[in-house]
């Protein structure tokens, strides 16, 4: 009887002990940055915690877990597995999640409603081209790869998970480039063949003013990869921003009014003056010779002033629409019930070729 009930509490302990760890914790950024909330229990409006419609990236520990984007677990809901998710936008819920639950472990769940396995975010060096050579691989950030043996010897990359920024000096310094999740088989297209020296993963958007470049990860096919067509929903042409045109003009200037021409107003006075005396007669004649005096005074300065106007060079800018052709292309796609987002060099047909998981190939 006592090994019995020993026995119920070991079990009930345990699944005590379980239950506490089965939790899930949202991010406002991709990448598990930026504010973050975690919970224990389902949440049938998130709104009440402050965070609806706020997540980017979720961790999910213990037990699976449901998300979905509308209160009370309804509208478009995924069940997440135990891991990482730096993204929620390559299931289409970025921004979108309203409530949350866990899944009981003995609940059938379709294979339909599952997201892509969790990857843990990291980034394959290898000193060759092509893949090829000695290989380093991290899922941190490295601030000098001369500890590693590594300092200015990559060649290619492969990344995963997660964009991941690559720079040519130490302490993430120097000429920089994001990578986003994909295979690399050259780094000399971008000019950093054999000069990386740290790298760290950052988050997917970045901020909207990052001049950082941004490289197009190899989408050739694998060997022996099936491939698969999914439907194309939406396409943005990217253009690069207005451009500043400037010219110079020579133009006349006027002399500032604000100054009195003296030699023209002492002429237009005494000129003024004579033709005054000339027309009054006694006290009348000196009213005129004093009236003629100021109105040739104003004459003579104004006669002054437009006989002295100059010339000289004036610089003019204004901001044009670029003509140049589009950068790339931002390109969402729908495959398998989830919408996946990649940009391209060339605007894409009604469909992108993808394999398994969903990734473009070509």
């Amino acid at each position: 009887m006592k090994a019995l009930l020993r026995n119920a509490l070991a079990v009930a302990a345990m699944a005590i002990a379980t239950q506490a760890l089965a939790q899930v914790t949202f991010y406002e950024r991709e990448g598990f940055q930026g504010q973050s909330f975690t919970t224990g229990r389902q949440i049938g409006n998130l709104e009440r915690n402050g965070f609806n419609n706020r997540a980017s990236s979720v961790e999910v520990v213990g037990d699976r877990w449901e998300v979905c984007e509308d209160v009370r677990f309804s509208g478009r809901c995924v069940v997440l597995r135990p891991g990482r998710y730096p993204s929620l936008a390559a299931m289409g819920l970025n921004d979108r999640v309203s409530s949350v639950r866990a899944v009981s472990r003995n609940a059938r769940i379709d294979d339909q409603r599952y997201a892509p396995a969790p990857v843990a975010a990291q980034a394959t060096f290898y000193e060759r081209e092509d893949f090829r050579g000695r290989s380093f691989t991290t899922d941190r950030p490295v601030a000098n790869f001369e500890r590693q043996g590594f300092n200015n010897r990559a060649s290619s990359v492969d990344v995963v998970g997660a964009p991941w920024e690559v720079c040519e000096d130490v302490r993430f310094s120097g000429r920089c480039a994001i990578l986003r999740p994909g295979r690399y088989p050259s780094l000399a297209a971008m000019g950093l063949n054999d000069r990386v020296s740290s790298v760290r993963a950052v988050a997917r958007n970045g901020r909207s003013d990052d001049q950082r470049p941004v490289a197009v990860p190899d989408f050739r096919r694998r060997n022996d990869e099936r491939l698969y067509e999914a439907n194309v929903t939406s396409v943005r042409a990217v253009v690069g921003t207005p451009e500043q045109r400037c010219w110079v003009e020579r133009e006349q200037v006027p002399q500032d009014r604000s100054s009195t021409n003296v030699p023209g107003a002492i002429v237009g006075g005494i000129i003024g003056g004579i033709l005054g005396h000339q027309v009054g007669g006694g006290t009348g004649k000196d009213l005129a010779t004093v009236g003629g005096v100021i109105a040739g005074a104003a004459v003579g300065a104004n006669v002054g002033n437009g006989q002295q106007a100059s010339t000289q060079d004036v610089q003019r800018c204004q901001s044009v629409p670029s003509q140049a052709r589009p950068e790339y292309w931002d390109v969402t796609y729908n495959f398998r019930g989830q919408e996946h987002r990649i940009q391209m060099t060339a605007p894409p047909g009604p469909t992108v070729t993808v394999n398994e998981q969903g990734e473009p190939r070509k």
